[in-house]
């Protein structure tokens, strides 16, 4: 019914009419600025050790399910793969034949009626990269290895650790100084809550410290498949080495 009263409001002007369209969405898109868009649809791909993680958001996870919006989905993420932007903001400035990416999200908008935004944009490298999203296109991660090539399960499950447990870094050298400090006052504080003598503040502290890095940073974290070994256990196992590690979720966590 949108195409047939611009092709009536244009006098059956095609091109007249899509630009009607167009400034439609534009007008939906400035309406409805303010508003939430916590749904979406996050999708991951990799090639040649280069990994892209993308997330388009919308309001409603009735616009998130629609096929259409996850082909546009699809296609941010192969003109990502195919440029390897630097940025969200260079991404959107991108051409998918004549029209930006960040004007087709607002074409996009103006048919579903929904506010829709490209909401993250992530990319890694290394020697190889296996990528994991979680069934309803709401999660993806990606890990990157320093070898060339890894066995495409073992670098899978690798990913789905990083999915499920959610770890803040690779390993504890990699957690910024003033997580660590954070923790430490936490720990100091809970002990002191407990009635522990002030002494003991510090070493206490230090051991729920390393209570935070074995569930908080990925190579010490319990194996999700195995729990009787940690992801170092495994990794050493089957000889791979993550590098790096991307993670985006559309969930409440």
């Amino acid at each position: 019914m949108d195409c047939k009263n611009a092709l009536t409001e244009a006098n059956n002007d095609m091109d007249h009419a899509i630009e009607l369209i167009r400034e439609r969405g534009q007008a939906i898109a400035a309406k409805r600025s303010d508003r939430e868009a916590s749904e979406g649809c996050v999708l991951a791909a990799v090639k040649d050790g280069f990994g892209v993680i993308v997330a388009v958001k919308c309001e409603t996870d009735f616009v998130a399910q629609n096929a259409d919006f996850i082909a546009l989905t699809q296609q941010v993420l192969d003109k990502a793969m195919e440029t390897k932007a630097e940025s969200k903001e260079a991404l959107l400035s991108l051409k998918i034949g004549d029209r930006t990416i960040e004007e087709m999200i607002t074409d996009r908008s103006g048919i579903s009626g929904e506010k829709m935004e490209l909401g993250f944009y992530e990319t890694i490298n290394g020697g190889s990269a296996v990528e994991y999203i979680h069934p309803g296109n709401m999660l993806a991660s990606i890990v990157a290895f320093k070898e060339e090539s890894v066995d495409h399960q073992v670098g899978r499950d690798i990913a789905m650790q990083v999915a499920a447990m959610s770890p803040i870094a690779l390993n504890r050298d990699e957690v910024s100084e003033e997580v660590r400090e954070k923790e430490l006052e936490v720990g100091r504080e809970k002990a002191r809550q407990e009635g522990k003598p002030e002494k003991m503040l510090d070493r206490i502290a230090e051991g729920r410290l390393n209570k935070f890095f074995q569930e908080s940073t990925l190579m010490e974290q319990s194996f999700i498949k195995d729990g009787k070994e940690t992801v170092t256990d495994y990794c050493k196992a089957n000889n791979v080495t993550p590098v790096a590690m991307c993670r985006i979720t559309l969930n409440e966590e």
